[in-house]
């Protein structure tokens, strides 16, 4: 989720409308909305100073607000926190364990996530089995999704072939 989309959502959840919000971090009143609007709708980007106001405001974390960098720890949280917002994926803990799940309530955003995670959940029980390599199951993380079309092509050539055998 963008920067703008994440204002967005903080701000219909605070209620506020784009020319209060533009308003409690300084825009002139004229153009509030307007300005609050284009960073929204990404045609403007947020400089740190204004993030850092906008996160104020909204009374979250800047961190919250800017596009999340996995590649640290806080920023891998809020990309989670992301996650619960935008595809209901909740926390949990199971016989001691903490676990993520999927809001089954979210229709076909948990479908689609449920396949693709059970997908994920199948290339990881191959490798653990020694049915595939670990340079395999890298491949397939690397090239997903190309290579679940591929391997849904390759197996309806599979059911042609055999149909047409069947035929001759």
């Amino acid at each position: 989720m963008a920067i703008g989309e994440r204002i967005h959502f903080f701000r219909l959840m605070r209620g506020m409308t784009q020319k209060y919000l533009g308003q409690a971090v300084g825009f002139p009143e004229k153009s509030a909305d307007v300005r609050l609007a284009q960073y929204e709708t990404g045609t403007r980007t947020p400089k740190a100073d204004l993030t850092a106001a906008l996160a104020q405001v909204l009374d979250v974390s800047p961190q919250a607000l800017d596009v999340p960098d996995i590649d640290t720890d806080i920023g891998l949280m809020h990309t989670l926190f992301a996650l619960e917002d935008i595809r209901g994926l909740t926390i949990g803990e199971i016989d001691g364990e903490i676990c993520l799940r999927l809001d089954r309530s979210r229709g076909l955003t948990y479908s689609s996530m449920f396949e693709m995670l059970l997908k994920w959940a199948n290339e990881a029980k191959k490798l653990e089995a020694g049915e595939i390599t670990k340079e395999e199951y890298d491949h397939w993380r690397y090239t997903y999704p190309e290579v679940e079309a591929q391997r849904t092509r390759d197996e309806l050539d599979t059911v042609r072939k055999a149909k047409q055998a069947k035929v001759e």
